[in-house]
């Protein structure tokens, strides 16, 4: 069967962040498609059913070296690049399209998640040192934590402790700020050592809620975001109502044969 790395998020080979891209014939067996991602090594392999016809929505699921995760942005841009920009996907999120946007970006229909304010004592020190004021604020919606920091510089050298995050009880923690660039809204990290990804390059299901966070606070819907992870990667982020529109580009690194 085919099987594709493709880096997300990206115009550029080897930035961004990369995917797995198994097409399948017919749904696999989990614990096989686990073990293919374990083989991957990538923070998320999709896992995408495409014998059911062209015009019916086709089944997606996602992995990560360790577990299966409800919803993926990076890896779901993977598997629409590969398949062709216009597409329509069954997934644990509910259903999902995908479109090409005015400028050529591949644009995914994403729920939107909301957040309330929550106790830090946990998550802020696990995040290392950070001068006294730098968390302005800490919120939780049940599966992950977003901290805001007063400056976009403190998230770009951040150094957490990550066995630390990994005792948490979140899949995982975004840290992130204001813009500090021109073209820059917003800036953010990912940790989810928990879930097998200590820091993952870009990472889409963050922004579902950093989109809902951030338009409040800047009153605006619309937001050039950057993920400061050691590859980078950056995205066009847009609020609409309910939902999120991730726009970003994409690039094929590797296409071939699993025969396992």
């Amino acid at each position: 069967m085919d099987a594709y790395v493709v880096d997300s998020f990206t115009s550029e080979p080897f930035s961004g962040n990369p995917a797995g891209v198994v097409l399948l014939d017919e749904p696999a067996e989990e614990g096989w498609m686990r073990s293919v991602a374990a083989e991957f090594k990538h923070s998320e392999t999709a896992f995408v059913v495409t014998g059911g016809g062209d015009d019916a929505p086709k089944p997606l699921r996602w992995f990560t070296p360790t577990t299966e995760v409800d919803l993926c942005g990076h890896a779901t841009l993977a598997a629409a690049h590969v398949l062709g920009g216009e597409q329509r996907f069954t997934t644990r999120s509910g259903e999902l399209s995908c479109s090409t946007d005015e400028h050529g970006m591949i644009e995914l229909d994403f729920p939107a998640r909301r957040f309330a304010p929550t106790d830090g004592s946990e998550v802020v020190p696990a995040l290392g040192e950070l001068p006294p004021g730098a968390v302005e604020h800490v919120a939780d919606d049940g599966t992950d934590l977003i901290v805001q920091l007063s400056d976009a510089a403190l998230v770009r050298g951040l150094s957490p402790d990550t066995d630390a995050l990994a005792h948490l009880p979140v899949r995982g923690v975004t840290v992130t700020a204001r813009g500090d660039r021109p073209g820059v809204d917003i800036v953010s990290r990912f940790f989810a050592p928990a879930a097998g990804v200590p820091e993952d390059p870009v990472t889409g299901s963050a922004h579902c809620a950093l989109a809902p966070w951030w338009a409040e606070q800047l009153d605006r819907t619309d937001l050039r975001a950057e993920q400061a992870s050691p590859r980078g990667g950056s995205l066009r982020v847009r609020l609409h109502g309910q939902r999120v529109k991730l726009a970003g580009n994409a690039v094929t690194v590797l296409h071939g044969s699993l025969r396992a």
